[in-house]
């Protein structure tokens, strides 16, 4: 392969990464003079690809949508890992994903050279999907949202609750996450100033408005740790027990991110925590993550005290 094809290669693949690329990140991330920039450009072009161009300070390049589907790049290692993708496709509540999927993955196992035909072949043998009854949504609407998460713009759409209330959002979206066999949105809510998380599978009427937006601080580690607690949240405990720790509450609310939901400041130097879940082992599970060196006491439910107690004599025991 000549250089200059596998320059407008490298090239193809950086557009479609981005919905944007600035001029100048291009020129440095290929190496090349704006002269050869141009000249690249031209021959995706020529080849289907349907560039548009921007000028002025802020001026680059964007690949968009055309009327047919263009040629797809890609190296060994991403084929294989697109036909993983497409086997977990299948079992992720998508509707008619199974179909999809195998469909795709037989057009690109005939591409494949015989040595990624070979392991294709044992992925589509040996591994079995988890077929599970789960909501179904909209294999488009995934796809939108993808790309309104990547490029940040604002969007619209109208949400059914789990209690059946029914409002219209205007939100921000953060990512996308697949928990608990359900597709989740992570955005930020702008009428109501706070982030929130959306079943996709309750979600209708999606309007992009292509009004851009900085970028906020997610208060989670990542997405999935944010779903992940807004999931343990929706959940009834029927166990409850709170914990007093000696640490201020803008501390305790540093060190445990999304999971110090419903703290509250007992004194200027101590937080009360709540805990709840469906067995004390869960409880129990939940006191590692006070840090040591911070001292606390258990209250609110004298037998969860007991079942503490007693854990902590047969710890020692084994030790």
């Amino acid at each position: 392969m000549s250089a200059t094809t596998s320059r407008a290669l490298e090239l193809l693949a950086l557009l479609q990464t981005h919905r944007h690329w600035p001029s100048s990140d291009l020129i440095q991330r290929l190496g090349v003079t704006a002269r050869t920039l141009r000249r690249d450009i031209d021959r995706l072009r020529t080849l289907g690809y349907r560039v548009t161009a921007t000028r002025g300070s802020i001026g680059g390049y964007q690949l968009e949508a055309g009327q047919e589907l263009p040629p797809l790049s890609l190296t060994e290692e991403e084929a294989v890992a697109m036909a993983i993708g497409l086997r977990a496709y299948a079992t992720e509540g998508i509707a008619d994903g199974e179909v999809t999927a195998l469909t795709a993955l037989a057009k690109l196992e005939h591409l494949l050279p015989a040595e990624l035909r070979r392991r294709v072949n044992a992925l589509s043998a040996h591994v079995q999907p988890l077929r599970r009854d789960t909501p179904q949504v909209s294999a488009e609407l995934l796809g939108q949202l993808a790309l309104v998460c990547r490029d940040r713009d604002r969007i619209r759409f109208h949400y059914e609750a789990r209690d059946g209330c029914q409002t219209d959002r205007l939100v921000e979206p953060h990512s996308l996450v697949s928990s608990s066999r359900h597709w989740f949105l992570v955005a930020w809510d702008v009428t109501r100033a706070d982030w929130r998380t959306f079943r996709v599978d309750r979600m209708t009427r999606f309007f992009d408005t292509r009004v851009r937006f900085d970028a906020r601080d997610l208060p989670a580690e990542d997405a999935a740790e944010f779903i992940q607690v807004a999931v343990s949240q929706l959940a009834e405990p029927r166990l409850l027990a709170d914990v007093v720790m000696a640490i201020p509450l803008e501390q305790m609310r540093a060190r445990f991110g999304p999971w110090s939901d419903g703290a509250e400041a007992v004194d200027d130097g101590h937080t009360r925590w709540p805990l709840g879940g469906g067995s004390f082992e869960e409880l129990i599970s939940a006191l590692a993550w006070v840090e040591q060196g911070v001292e606390y006491r258990i209250e609110g439910n004298d037998e969860f005290a007991e079942f503490v107690r007693e854990a902590a004599t047969r710890m020692l025991r084994a030790v």
